[in-house]
């Protein structure tokens, strides 16, 4: 019998795509209504209680991107990893706006 390894799209994230206990369920409609101008800069934290719409994958969860400009309910977000520069599709549930861009 062969062994057969997961190469699903959430694979090895059990604690990454995690919820607080109180945080369960789905989030605010706030969260979904806000606008991110171009050049903010955004922190990508993944909610795990929307899917696949417009979820980036776990290695990206954490890190910090440009939005680039608005693409129907998403947003792109160039996102620098080791020496590329990666863009990507997230949507608006997705996304943080930086602490650090606020002033």
């Amino acid at each position: 019998m062969t062994i057969v390894k997961h190469r699903g799209y959430r694979k090895k994230s059990r604690h990454k795509h995690r919820k607080n206990v109180r945080d369960r369920g789905l989030g605010s409609v706030e969260k979904y209504l806000i606008d991110y101008e171009v050049n903010n800069k955004v922190d990508i934290i993944t909610d795990p209680s929307q899917h696949k719409r417009g979820m980036p994958h776990s290695r990206y969860h954490g890190r910090t991107g440009t939005i680039i400009e608005k693409r129907g309910r998403c947003y792109l977000v160039e996102v620098k990893l080791g020496n590329a520069t990666k863009t990507l599709i997230i949507g608006t549930e997705h996304l943080r706006l930086n602490p650090v861009s606020i002033k």
